[in-house]
């Protein structure tokens, strides 16, 4: 008798992906997506400025892992949100301009997108802010990959704001970059402090569902 593993059959048949993307020219990033796929496997990918003392641009990309909590939370506000198989914009040309954004849901029955610069609805209110958080992590990580590169003295600044963003829980899924905070960590070229700080993160990014 076989009695080797079974896999989850909700996870091995679930082609489902949730995707958000937002272009705001002008800002930084200018283009971003993040992506979401039912195993909790995510992707990010932008174009934003190489450092803030240059206006070149770099195309980043990278891969990293939900928090489970995150996962089904995506998930769930997606299905509040009728997959974005209808409108989802408030249509008023008052509302400020914040970037054009658009929510994508794929499996293997539907596919459905929708642009939006402001959404009355609620689910769709929480996915914007919990994907921006999650980008604003990821730009973290973007930045300091090349703060750890080229310009160490920059790390701790930038740190100590990131530290500052994710004690506010401005940020979300922190162990999104923990491989680049655990290089700064292990790097004996960077400075005790920066190193502390870059732990601090960490441990804040241990925990499954953080803000």
């Amino acid at each position: 008798m076989w009695l080797g593993c079974v896999a989850t059959p909700a996870l091995a048949a679930d082609s489902s992906a949730v995707t958000y993307t937002q272009d705001f020219p002008g800002s930084d990033p200018e283009h971003y997506s993040i992506s979401l796929k039912a195993d909790g496997s995510g992707a990010y990918e932008c174009v934003g400025k190489i450092s803030q003392d240059s206006e070149d641009t770099e195309t980043y990309q990278t891969t990293f892992q939900f928090s489970e909590a995150t996962r089904h939370k995506i998930l769930d506000l997606a299905a509040q949100a009728q997959y974005f198989s209808g409108k989802i914009d408030a249509g008023n040309k008052k509302v400020a301009f914040t970037g054009t954004k658009k929510l994508s849901y794929k499996d293997d029955t539907r596919d459905f997108s929708a642009e939006y610069n402001y959404s009355p609805v609620p689910a769709v209110q929480q996915l914007t802010t919990l994907f921006q958080n999650i980008g604003a992590t990821l730009e973290f990580g973007r930045r300091l990959v090349h703060l750890h590169r080229y310009q160490k003295l920059a790390l701790d600044e930038e740190l100590k704001t990131m530290e500052a963003q994710a004690h506010k829980g401005d940020l979300a899924e922190l162990q999104a970059v923990k491989p680049i905070l655990q290089e700064i960590y292990d790097d004996p070229a960077v400075i005790n402090i920066v190193r502390a700080r870059a732990l601090r993160i960490m441990e804040m990014g241990n925990g499954a569902g953080n803000r």
